[in-house]
């Protein structure tokens, strides 16, 4: 839905940059951040509807930005989605383990990745109509 706003915390430039251009393509309002604490303050200041989080970041990484997210009670609901090249078995059950709602694995496919981010945001929003378990987890890596 146009106007939904989305944390993009991403180090590298390229990948940023990609991700940016297609969320915005698509309406969303995107918050960039290349480092866990700007993540961290910018979540706070805006509480977006969504945060894409790159998992390998210098210094505070991403599980540990997630952790502090969901421990926060004003941001403990914002769904985080893992945006990682991380894709060896097991790297998904960490990320879900540090708090992460799903997981998205890079390089970024620019067909699937708008419609998998739409997607993942409109299930939240029917959640929000009718609260589910919180069990399910979609695969939104395009089938990657």
């Amino acid at each position: 839905m146009a106007g939904e706003r989305i944390l993009l915390v991403e180090d590298n430039s390229q990948n940023r940059r990609l991700a940016q251009f297609l969320l915005t393509a698509q309406g969303y309002v995107v918050y960039e951040a290349t480092t866990g604490p700007e993540a961290l303050e910018l979540a706070r200041a805006h509480l977006p509807d969504l945060i894409l989080m790159d998992l390998r970041l210098p210094g505070l990484d991403g599980y540990a930005v997630t952790r502090a997210l969901k421990d926060d009670e004003r941001t403990k609901q914002i769904p985080v989605i893992a945006l990682t090249a991380f894709a060896m078995e097991g790297d998904r059950e960490k990320a879900l383990e540090a708090g992460c709602d799903d997981y998205i694995t890079k390089p970024i496919d620019t067909r699937s990745f708008p419609a998998a981010v739409h997607r993942f945001l409109r299930r939240r929003r029917a959640e929000r109509v009718e609260p589910g378990d919180g069990n399910s987890h979609e695969d939104l890596s395009g089938g990657r």
